[in-house]
């Protein structure tokens, strides 16, 4: 495949080679680079408790959760994209016209007809760049990795031009008082697809699963608050686990075959599980979920020693009777304790301080689990991903780390990229379950009005932050940013602004600061 000569950029990621297709296919297609958006303020999940008046350890023994970020009235999904879409163009040093696909994957919809891609191409103006394919994709929580499959897909077919694909998940996850009210959250995902990077889709691995249910699903649409079936989400998303799950092994059973192995798949295959999380423990099940998928299909489980010890009590029950057997859950639990020590508890730091950000949430616990390694620890590792949206989708796929760790590598520079994440999280100001409540209660009053200038404080917003300044007669709303160099006395950016700050290499165009819209005063479920 001959790539146009307007498209051979001399621009490179850091440590990735040259964009260039080599034979049929690019090489190693996948995840170059990632970048995580989550809101400067959180409520203590403890504290919760005790405003609620529950049980002392309901959400934070029961559901895994510690902390949990949400957004005042001046964040909605455009500007929770805009933040995350440009820090990721500034850190990594990169030119708006060197991407060729934007999709978003969102389930916060605040427009039915305009999409959130089409806001995020306002920081494409200064580079001219319009040719940029992709929309939004919907489907609760699966919009992100249907959008990442539909950037995977442009860059190994015909109609790649030679550019990077992006891809955007975000959402602000809300819901009424009540139970489910603790497994909220919200933020956004950046990720950058293209070849040679260092998380390679490992090619016909993917294992999907897709049905009707009404578990979770929003028909009010002026409402941001979902219609829940607890119970039935929980199942449909254990079941579509077992589905995917079985899927994926089949296929990669046939691969190995056709390679002259006979060997059979298991947990002990994947390096590392990443799943998606609307609440820790339920991810802790799923563990203990595969688990049980491995026992219940060996031809000969030995159950007096090795993992499998003291388990052949349950060797004659059927998977889909066991989503709410206590004993069959504790004791698989129990027996993957190990597993889920080594292979996915790391991931659950993001998920534990922040919550369920829907779209984002699995790739929230990528990042996660990539931040607390080394680039020396996860190299040449396969990491299993599990991505679950309501209603429902599902597919378990697998990602295959490069094996170069060296310093400078593509690897190097995505693994120092999220060093700082503990860092961040632990910037966040805490708020207290009283003001939480008011947040709630103003944006349930006021997300949908026309007419509307935001009263939460500009100030109280990490720097670099893209913010509503107001929304007009005809429901227009209009952005600018946070100065990146945290002086709030400078003029912030308009949303048409792509000004990159001073310390990071972009080749981006800068334009002068232009003074804002005037704004206002400052002030257990799976889905």
């Amino acid at each position: 495949m001959v790539i146009p000569s307007e498209f051979n950029f001399t621009h490179r990621m850091p440590g990735s080679g040259p964009i260039s297709c080599l034979g049929p296919w690019p090489k190693d297609v996948g995840i170059i680079a990632l970048e995580l958006y989550f809101p400067s303020q959180y409520v203590d999940q403890a504290e919760l408790e005790q405003l609620d008046g529950v049980t002392a350890g309901k959400y934070t023994v029961g559901l895994g959760q510690a902390r949990m970020g949400f957004c005042s009235d001046r964040e909605d999904i455009n500007s929770l994209c805009l933040t995350v879409v440009q820090r990721l163009m500034e850190r990594n040093g990169l030119s708006y016209d060197s991407v060729g696909r934007l999709e978003v994957g969102t389930e916060t919809i605040i427009d039915k007809s305009k999409s959130v891609k089409t806001v995020i191409m306002q920081l494409f103006e200064d580079s001219g760049n319009t040719d940029v394919e992709g929309i939004d994709t919907t489907n609760a929580c699966y919009g992100g990795t249907a959008a990442l499959f539909n950037a995977v897909n442009w860059v190994e077919s015909s109609s790649w031009d030679g550019r990077y694909a992006l891809v955007v998940a975000g959402d602000i996850a809300v819901y009424a008082t009540g139970s489910a009210r603790p497994t909220g959250g919200a933020g956004a995902v950046a990720m950058l697809v293209g070849p040679n990077a260092p998380l390679a889709f490992e090619r016909g691995l993917r294992g999907t699963h897709m049905q009707h249910a009404y578990d979770f699903y929003k028909p009010d649409l002026m409402s941001e608050y979902p219609v829940v079936d607890g119970k039935l989400s929980i199942e449909c998303y254990l079941s579509a686990l077992d589905r995917c799950y079985s899927v994926y092994r089949n296929k990669i059973h046939a691969q190995w075959q056709r390679e002259g192995s006979e060997e059979r798949f298991s947990l002990d295959d994947f390096g590392f599980l990443v799943f998606h999380s609307p609440y820790c423990k339920l991810v802790q099940k799923s563990l203990a979920r595969l688990m049980l998928n491995d026992f219940l299909s060996h031809p000969s489980p030995n159950t007096e020693t090795g993992p499998f010890t003291g388990l052949d009590a349950f060797r004659d029950i059927k998977p889909e009777e066991t989503y709410f057997d206590r004993d069959v859950e504790k004791a698989f639990m129990k027996a993957s304790a190990d597993l889920f020590e080594t292979k996915t508890k790391a991931s659950l730091l993001i998920s534990n301080q922040n919550g369920n950000m829907y779209t984002p949430s699995v790739y929230g616990c990528l990042a996660s689990l990539i931040a607390q390694q080394t680039a020396s620890q996860i190299a040449g590792q396969r990491i299993g991903v599990f991505s679950y949206g309501s209603g429902f989708a599902a597919t378990l796929y697998s990602l295959r780390v490069t094996q170069d760790h060296t310093p400078g590598s593509s690897l190097d520079k995505l693994v120092s990229s999220l060093s700082d994440l503990k860092v961040r999280l632990d910037s966040r100001q805490k708020v207290s379950p009283a003001v939480f409540s008011e947040n709630m209660k103003l944006r349930e009053d006021t997300h949908h009005l026309a007419n509307y200038v935001p009263r939460g404080s500009v100030e109280d917003l990490f720097p670099g932050t893209w913010y509503l300044t107001r929304v007009d007669d005809k429901h227009r709303r209009e952005y600018a940013r946070r100065p990146v160099d945290d002086d709030l006395t400078a003029a912030p950016e308009l949303v048409r602004s792509s000004t990159a700050p001073e310390h990071i290499p972009s080749p981006v165009k800068k334009m002068p600061r232009i003074p804002a819209a005037t704004a206002g005063p400052d002030a257990a479920i799976s889905n």
